[in-house]
């Protein structure tokens, strides 16, 4: 169809979790332009399988989707509490940290704001360039709704939000699969899971720890096996000195600094992100390791300095001894790895259109300061990106710590170039 023909949105998301739901937010409070949302999922979730009962969010509730941006928005969770009748509650209960099963509950609550500019089971397939006399004014996302692969149609728009999530990670060779699980599927799989005799949880972090927990306290019959190559699992450093890299201004500081210094401080602030666990619970699964050596009968098995050497059919799980070599052989009923995730690839979804950007000299894409990527003269459109900028902006860019801010960052880019576009 031709450009004059179609309708032309000033915004398209890709995606609907908590990043671009906090942007729909803040478009609807500041700049109120034609934006649509494509999501993949039948509805709104967030690591729905790993909603285990006893689980807390590691940020406070006053990192919300809003607050950091605006504090009086009706979006805020104490906005939420107070709709749920639940304010007076949670304040007598003396947390800055609420269950990670309440937090879903208030993005489904902000959710359920936005459903005339959703579309739910809309997966992008690709996004392709359209040119008016030799410059790019739009982008076609295309789209395959509701899982058919032969019903495909066209949103044109002049800027897209590329917010497509984590990828969660296996190591190379392993292949989910009816007794091989990733933890983030660990909800919706374990109702199928009858009397298991023994499980083996492969991480050291708090997604391991956290399963580790949940099937030792789910089957009280069932040994659990816990295998990572430290010594033990590492305490999360949220002290409140290191909680800074955090905060907004964190995330100038690195921009601007030498490629050495953003090297350096990625590797001195990964403890307050990656591969750590909450101190309560390392010292819960230690108690409770050490009551069943007292009792004679250890169901929590520690493999630690150790590593998944080997996997066959059963599975059949060999765990090596690092510092010695010794092997172990585990006849197991699950075998779930909590190996962490990793950043979509953006040009994964752009297609044709990711012809059009830019790279840093190490291969990674150029993201501007306010998460447009660096494009070619013949781009008109903005590619924003959340997510996959650590390289660029570091840890607190990605993270659910910043997303209000971000958004609101997004937002002024965009009204923006609309503005100046709009002189042009």
């Amino acid at each position: 169809m031709p450009p004059s023909e179609q309708h032309v949105h000033d915004l398209v998301g890709i995606g609907f979790g908590p990043s671009n739901l906090a942007l729909a937010i803040a478009l609807r409070e500041h700049a109120p332009l034609d934006a649509v949302f494509l999501e993949k999922q039948p509805a709104f979730g967030w690591h729905r399988g790993m909603l285990m009962d006893g689980t807390t969010m590691q940020v406070s509730f006053l990192k919300d989707l809003v607050t950091m941006r605006n504090p009086g928005s009706e979006f805020s969770f104490l906005s939420y509490l107070r709709e749920k009748d639940r304010l007076v509650d949670f304040i007598n209960h003396k947390t800055m940290f609420p269950s990670r099963l309440e937090f879903h509950d208030y993005l489904e609550w902000a959710a359920a704001s936005f459903t005339d500019q959703v579309e739910y089971r809309s997966e992008v397939v690709a996004v392709t360039p359209v040119s008016v006399d030799g410059v790019i004014e739009y982008l076609d996302v295309v789209v395959r709704q509701g899982g058919c692969s032969d019903e495909l149609t066209t949103r044109r728009t002049r800027n897209v939000v590329i917010a497509a999530g984590l990828e969660p990670v296996l190591p190379p060779g392993v292949v989910s699969g009816e007794r091989v699980w990733h933890s983030e599927e660990l909800l919706d799989r374990l109702p199928a899971l009858r009397d298991p005799r023994r499980v083996v949880v492969v991480g050291a972090g708090q997604s391991a720890a956290e399963v580790t927990d949940h099937l030792h306290a789910t089957f009280p019959d069932t040994e659990v096996c816990a295998v990572f190559a430290k010594y033990g699992y590492t305490p999360a450093d949220d002290s409140s000195f290191a909680n800074r890299i955090f905060d907004p201004a964190a995330v100038d500081h690195f921009y601007t600094a030498p490629d050495a210094v953003k090297r350096r401080l990625l590797d001195y602030h990964a403890s307050t992100n990656y591969s750590v666990v909450d101190l309560e619970l390392i010292d819960e699964l230690y108690r409770r390791h050490y009551q069943e050596k007292v009792r004679g009968v250890e169901r929590l098995r520690i493999f630690n300095a150790s590593r998944v050497a080997e996997v066959a059919e059963g599975p059949r799980v060999t765990v090596e001894f690092l510092p010695t070599g010794e092997r172990t052989v585990l006849e197991a009923d699950l075998l779930v790895y909590a190996t962490g995730y990793r950043p979509g690839d953006p040009l994964t979804l752009l297609g044709e259109a990711g012809e059009h950007c830019l790279r840093l000299p190490d291969g990674g894409l150029r993201v501007e300061r306010d998460y447009r990527l660096a494009t070619t003269e013949a781009m008109r459109c903005g590619i924003y990106v959340q997510g996959a900028t650590e390289h660029t902006h570091g840890i607190t860019s990605t993270l659910l710590s910043n997303t209000a801010v971000r958004v609101g960052e997004i937002v002024s880019s965009i009204t923006r170039e609309r503005s100046y576009a709009g002189r042009r």
